[in-house]
């Protein structure tokens, strides 16, 4: 049964660390500024000053939510610098945060879209934290339906061409070691095997497919390549980091 009563919903994701106060400064903003939406950590460990390997992290993980939902993204080791603040309206979601290829992907993967740079500035911008500042406050006005002034934007001002449609790197480890690359598992064949950290590794559909302590890959719940060890962790026994380079064979 679906609630038609639930309020707008605003995503935090972000490189600023879990157990940060910078998370909940920016949520203080949200809810003082937006206090019907319900707010969502999705990531506060997102890959860190890495827009790019952010970029495909975050597009895997957006499908899930509802039309409407507002993101706040803050990878932006440029802040206080001249890359613009962006909105982007991609398949029914919008996005707001910094114009620096953080949101190359999810315009490349969507069906339509469109980007505007903020021109809106509050009374208090510091310029180390455009997060709780500019771009919270902007995601809490949209997700009341309120306008803020934007302004066109070139596309040589956020998009990055160049990227691959798929990152082949390790871009984010969980908590469990489990190391998640940039590539999507529907564009390999079940027989593809993946090197990383000097081992070769076969692709198996669960964990209890491995031996305990083995090493493999497998398609994860947001689409995405992911190694992991059966009861182990790939990131300890593979020795693989982010940024860690990952090939099809």
């Amino acid at each position: 049964m679906t609630n038609t009563s639930i309020g707008p919903m605003i995503v935090l994701f972000t490189d600023f660390g879990i157990g940060s106060p910078y998370m909940g400064q920016m949520r203080a903003v949200l809810h003082r500024e937006a206090p019907g939406a319900a707010v969502v950590d999705l990531f506060a460990d997102a890959p860190t000053f890495d827009a790019r390997a952010a970029g495909y992290l975050l597009a895997a993980h957006a499908l899930e939510f509802p039309a409407g939902t507002v993101f706040v993204c803050v990878v932006d080791p440029g802040v206080g610098g001249d890359r613009p603040a962006m909105v982007l309206h991609a398949d029914g979601h919008v996005y707001v945060g910094p114009g620096n290829g953080l949101f190359e992907i999810i315009a490349r993967r969507s069906r339509t879209f469109e980007a505007r740079m903020i021109t809106w500035r509050p009374e208090r911008l510091s310029p180390s934290f455009h997060g709780r500042d500019l771009f919270a406050p902007a995601a809490a006005a949209l997700a009341r339906g309120d306008a803020i002034a934007l302004a066109p934007i070139a596309d040589s001002a956020w998009r990055q061409p160049d990227w691959p449609d798929d990152l082949a790197q390790v871009i984010y480890l969980d908590h469990f070691g489990n190391a998640i690359t940039g590539l999507r598992a529907a564009c390999l064949g079940d027989d593809v095997k993946i090197q990383a950290g000097g081992a070769v590794l076969a692709g198996a559909r669960t964990f209890s497919e491995a031996p305990l302590g083995g090493a493999f890959w497998y398609e994860n719940a947001n689409g995405l390549v992911e190694i992991a060890v059966n009861q182990g962790s790939a990131g300890r026994q593979l020795a693989l980091a982010e940024g860690s380079p990952v090939a099809l064979l």
